[in-house]
């Protein structure tokens, strides 16, 4: 039986990558700096630790007698959080440094280190209309301030600790992640959430109008969480070292994906643009030329239809529990 230690293990991503690796056989050791408790997702059947992983020592601990590392883990959340908290982003280098000290000394066979489309240079991203980032243009590097220069340096670590110690790494890029089980308020939620809440408060409240950070027409691709976590696995489980995108091609603008969730949701809205609120680059998408060449994957979710299964849990999440004590702690303290 494969041991799997899932870093960051309370987080978004995480729970459903435990859920497919237990559907496997594996046994799954998890830990987050949150008490698990107000983990998104808890397995029984997991081995659950509330640490924090920047002190070495935990990492130390948590890596003994396990053959795989899946690193989840880092201080982050959506544009607004990001840009007004670079100081705490980058602190997340130390888990990753930590981490690989710990692979290393402890013997692990293969480590996964979750990175980011914010790794890209920002100068390629000023065009709505930019093409998909291919891999190789996070070179000259000038990354998102703070949250993407962490991401960058910690892939440049794991490149050397293959180099120099052998230590097998594998590097995902993720672009805006998404799907059920994850944050939707309180300040950490990406776009796809946050614009999912914002029509059901409206909805419910009876309002006609929700708030648009930027003009709308900043471009993304957005990634269901099913599909991110099937790419994950077949990146660990394959021999390709580089960095790689893990993301969709489904260009679309906020206001695009603000028609998406009106019509699921059965209203349609006016739009208040809060032009001086953080809205990121203007254009970011995945190319997935590299990772449909060498590992022939591809994603199977429309961006229509996840956004359904998201607006679904969220709805259902407002109207089953609105007085939801996990709902209201993770608002205050780790959403």
């Amino acid at each position: 039986m494969k041991n799997y230690l899932v870093v960051g293990g309370g987080g978004f991503i995480a729970g459903h990558l435990i859920k497919k690796l237990l559907d496997t056989g594996a046994k799954v050791r998890a830990v987050d700096i949150k008490p698990s408790e107000f983990w998104f997702q808890r397995f029984e059947e997991v081995e659950n630790f509330s640490l924090d992983m920047t002190d070495l020592n935990n990492c130390i601990k948590m890596t003994k007698d396990i053959d795989y590392v899946l690193n989840l883990a880092c201080n982050m959340g959506g544009i607004g959080f990001i840009e007004n908290n670079k100081a705490e982003c980058m602190i997340s280098v130390l888990i990753n440094t930590h981490m690989l000290i710990a692979c290393r000394k402890n013997n692990i066979k293969k480590y996964f280190f979750s990175s980011s489309a914010c790794a890209y240079n920002t100068e390629l991203q000023k065009n709505a209309d930019i093409d998909g980032l291919r891999e190789a243009d996070a070179y000259p590097a000038m990354p998102e301030d703070g949250y993407g220069w962490e991401k960058l340096f910690s892939e440049r670590m794991c490149r050397h600790f293959y180099e120099d110690y052998g230590l097998e790494t594998r590097v995902a890029r993720f672009h805006n992640i998404y799907g059920p089980l994850g944050t939707f308020d309180g300040g950490r939620e990406k776009a796809p959430a946050a614009l999912c809440r914002k029509v059901i408060e409206a909805k419910m409240s009876k309002k006609n109008s929700i708030d648009i950070w930027g003009d709308g027409n900043q471009t993304r691709s957005f990634l269901y969480i099913e599909d991110c976590v099937e790419a994950i696995l077949k990146l660990f489980n394959s021999d390709f070292r580089d960095p790689i995108n893990i993301g969709s091609e489904e260009k679309v603008s906020i206001n695009q994906l603000v028609d998406i969730i009106e019509n699921i949701s059965g209203v349609k809205l006016k739009r208040n643009y809060q032009l001086d609120k953080p809205k990121g680059v203007n254009g970011r998408s995945s190319n997935n030329d590299l990772i449909k060449k060498v590992l022939q994957w591809d994603y199977n979710y429309s961006l229509k239809d996840g956004i359904n299964k998201t607006y679904n849990w969220i709805d259902h999440m407002y109207n089953t529990k609105p007085n939801n004590d996990f709902i209201k702690f993770t608002r205050n303290n780790y959403s």
